[in-house]
């Protein structure tokens, strides 16, 4: 029996809802970022709703705008929704974060094409090297499986 969670402690857990966004230029190169906390772990940016009622789109935003500074709506930017999800085990090392009964998050893909030459300022607390990689080498530098998958099918997806 999993213990009772007091509900002035429910606000601190993450939501098992968030977003992957792979950022790409016209000729599609893929950034991918590498995690602070587990050097060699490279991906798009990715990141939770912050409210349950948070649009997709809104936090798609947010979590660009806060790991890499930039922002959607800059001109030469398009943020497009790719209308799919994945839902996956939530990795051990991160369930601490989430509420006891949860295990399984779903993820709502998106893409953001940027202008080439696109300046990225990433948040040193969460990531410490950025690199602009051919989308197929960013899907074979993708630590997780479901990253690697979104930047293969951004041929399908990029300039709609």
């Amino acid at each position: 029996m999993t213990p009772a969670v007091p509900a002035s402690s429910a606000r601190f857990w993450k939501l098992p809802q968030s977003v992957l966004v792979v950022i790409h230029t016209p000729a599609l190169d893929v950034l991918l970022i590498e995690r602070a906390d587990t050097p060699g772990f490279w991906q798009s940016v990715t990141g939770s709703k912050d409210a349950a009622d948070e649009p997709f789109a809104a936090t798609a935003a947010r979590e660009v705008r806060e790991e890499t500074g930039i922002d959607v709506q800059a001109p030469g930017c398009q943020l497009v929704d790719w209308h799919l999800e994945n839902v996956y085990p939530i990795y051990p090392q991160w369930r601490h974060r989430y509420a006891p009964d949860v295990a399984e998050n779903t993820e709502h893909l998106f893409g953001l094409e940027v202008p080439a030459g696109t300046a990225v300022q990433l948040a040193p607390r969460e990531h410490t090297a950025m690199a602009w990689w051919p989308w197929r080498e960013a899907a074979d530098r993708c630590y997780s499986p479901s990253n690697a998958e979104a930047v293969l099918m951004l041929p399908r997806f990029a300039g709609r």
